[in-house]
């Protein structure tokens, strides 16, 4: 087994029994990724080895090698979290298709346990949970959260549809001094023309076939709170000199009423569409967007800041493996390196839908490849450099040049299972240029090898890392 590991490529610490391998354990700086035990030892058995690597790191995976198989030791060493049972005499074949499946797994503990570091402490004051990143262009519009909340002046959110734009209003509105008020939504897309005054403004009783009864409208509804104007540029156009006025005098006349009443409301308006072009088109008032334009955010979408989709993604992970009582759920490496890869032109509100049908569908605790949605399949991020976008805050141009470098060795040695000479022809490198690589990238470990091993440790506990 010693042969074998370092011949894949690890880096391998023996000890001669159970006294020993605890000592190396408790004096590793970083848990091990590997733990390779026989049951039987002179000083006691590999159970021992398992409990005691098991109370070090939960993400330690482990294997149990014997001579002496039986279900009832198989089950026992199962039960204190080995991975696997392997019985000797060793098949080479079999155990290297045991570590590596071992080291997959404990690999994507190691993604799914990053992710969910990167998402603490992002969530921003307001309670606002849905708000995550770390990228300049989402610090920028959180700056803009803070120093927007406090006053009372209008605020208009542009951006493509699913950026969260509501998700930022509702920020605005938690952060300021109205968070005790209402927060009300009107989609102004979704209601009938004929029926957008009585809706924002309020009707009184008969004041039109079907009145039955008097209603406050939106505006009064969020009076000494935030009232978001969701969409709109949709409003139509005999309405807006209406919604001008609204804004300008503070006051509301219902729908057949004869009073204006005065309301405290502060409007934040959202938009997908270019208002400005409106403008010039004699879509929109000239007058009403500059009222509705005092303070504006611009969102971009999450092609432009794919730093986010990290966080995003476990974010959504948690939270519908969560709804769906799955007690854990992680991403494949072939599929979080899709869902990394995928331009996502519906935005946040795409990857959210995208994430709930994945944990939705999977079987088992892992997200693979046919669990995500048909047009993420085909994405290939570095295959088309067509769609790789420069964020505009710009990027650590030699850092990202060294993740893909490092991504495709990974991916060679995987398909070699492990063997160095192979993996550098796939990668079309000499054997030198491909150690040096592993060197400079911090992958190198062991003797390098250049072959299939045969050989398998007896009677030792061996321990690897990646």
């Amino acid at each position: 087994m010693d042969v074998l590991l370092r011949r894949m490529g690890h880096v391998v610490e023996q000890a001669s029994g159970v006294r020993e391998a605890k000592e190396r354990l408790d004096a590793a700086t970083t848990p091990f990724d590997l733990v390779v035990t026989d049951l039987m030892m002179a000083d006691g058995t590999g159970l021992e080895v398992l409990d005691h690597a098991r109370a070090i790191s939960t993400e330690t995976q482990m294997l149990v090698v014997t001579a002496h198989g039986s279900v009832e030791t198989a089950v026992d060493a199962m039960r204190r979290g080995a991975y696997c049972y392997l019985e000797k005499p060793l098949s080479v074949n079999e155990a290297r298709a045991q570590v590596e499946k071992a080291l997959e797994k404990r690999s994507l503990l190691k993604d799914n346990v990053s992710l969910r570091i990167i998402t603490r402490g992002l969530t921003p004051e307001g309670g606002s949970g849905s708000l995550i990143g770390r990228s300049t262009a989402f610090q920028t519009a959180m700056e803009f959260v803070r120093r927007a909340a406090p006053n009372r002046a209008s605020v208009l959110i542009t951006g493509e549809s699913g950026t969260g734009k509501e998700l930022f209003a509702r920020a605005i509105h938690t952060s300021s001094d109205r968070s005790s008020g209402p927060f009300v939504v009107v989609n102004c897309g979704a209601i009938p023309a004929d029926l957008v005054e009585s809706e924002l403004f309020g009707h009184e009783k008969g004041s039109y076939t079907g009145a039955s009864s008097k209603t406050l409208g939106m505006f009064r509804q969020a009076d000494t709170g935030t009232l978001f104007l969701d969409e709109v540029g949709e409003i139509p156009l005999p309405l807006q000199v209406k919604l001008l006025r609204a804004l300008q005098e503070r006051k509301v006349r219902p729908v057949g009423g004869t009073m204006e009443i005065p309301v405290d409301t502060r409007i934040v308006a959202a938009t997908n569409r270019d208002l400005a072009q409106m403008v010039k088109e004699k879509l929109f008032r000239e007058d009403l967007y500059y009222r509705l334009n005092v303070l504006r955010l611009h969102l971009p979408p999450l092609r432009e800041r794919r730093e986010d989709l990290p966080a995003l993604i476990e974010h959504f992970r948690s939270r519908f493996a969560a709804e769906n009582g799955r007690a854990f759920v992680s991403f494949s490496p072939e599929a979080l390196r899709l869902m990394l890869a995928h331009q996502w032109p519906g935005n946040v509100r795409e990857l959210e839908n995208a994430v709930e049908r994945a944990v939705t569908l999977a079987q088992g605790s892992t997200v693979i490849r046919d669990d995500l949605p048909p047009e993420l399949l085909g994405a290939a991020g570095i295959s088309r450099p067509g769609e790789l976008l420069l964020p505009p805050e710009g990027m650590q141009l030699e850092a990202t040049l060294e993740d893909i470098e490092r991504s495709f060795i990974r991916q060679a040695l995987e398909r070699a299972k492990g063997v160095r000479t192979h993996a550098a022809a796939h990668l079309g490198l000499t054997f030198r240029s491909f150690r040096y690589r592993l060197q400079k990238l911090g992958m190198a470990g062991g003797d390098p090898g250049g072959g299939e091993g045969e050989g398998e440790g007896e009677g030792e506990d061996l321990r690897t890392r990646r």
